[in-house]
C-alpha cells in the first residue's frame, strides 16, 4: 500500500474511533523500528482478543484467512462474514507493507471472546501499516 493511501486510511480510521484507539495509534507512531513490532504485537493481542500473535517476515507460505485493510476477512478468494460467523478456523494473517513492498505478516490466533467490531479491526490494520512504515525506514527486516 502506498504511503498516501495508508495516511488516508489512518485519517478515515481517526474519524470513526474513540480516544482510546487514537491513543494507541499515536503511541505506536512514536516508536522506532526496534520496538514497534513487539508493541504492535501486544496491541493486536489486546485489541482483537488474541491468544497469540507473531510477525512472520519474508515470503508468503500457504493461504491462511486474511484480515484485510478495510477490516473485512477473506478465506481464499471468498469474503467471510466475521460478524455473523466469527473468526475462521486457524491462524489469520494481517499483511505488513512498507512503501508498497511486502515485508511480512502478523499471524493472529483468535481467542474465544467476542468478535471485535469493524472499527477495532480498522485500528488493527492501521497498526500493521505503522509497523510497515517503521520497518521500511529502518532497512531490511530480520
Amino acid at each position: 500500500m502506498s504511503q498516501p493511501a495508508a495516511r488516508s486510511r489512518r485519517l478515515e480510521v481517526i474519524t470513526v474511533t474513540d480516544a482510546a484507539y487514537l491513543a494507541r495509534i499515536h503511541r505506536v507512531a512514536t516508536l522506532d523500528a526496534d520496538t514497534v513490532v513487539d508493541e504492535v504485537r501486544r496491541e493486536l493481542t489486546e485489541l482483537l482478543g488474541l491468544t497469540a500473535c507473531r510477525l512472520q517476515y519474508g515470503t508468503l507460505v500457504g493461504q491462511p484467512p486474511r484480515l484485510q485493510n478495510d477490516g473485512s476477512v477473506t478465506v481464499g478468494r471468498r469474503s467471510w462474514d466475521v460478524d455473523a460467523a466469527g473468526w475462521p478456523e486457524g491462524e489469520i494473517e494481517l499483511r505488513v507493507y512498507g512503501n508498497a513492498r511486502y515485508l511480512g505478516r502478523f499471524m493472529l490466533t483468535p481467542g474465544p471472546g467476542p468478535i471485535p467490531p469493524l472499527q477495532t479491526r480498522l485500528v488493527a490494520a492501521t497498526l500493521a501499516d505503522q509497523t510497515g512504515a517503521a520497518l521500511d525506514t529502518s532497512g531490511p527486516a530480520g
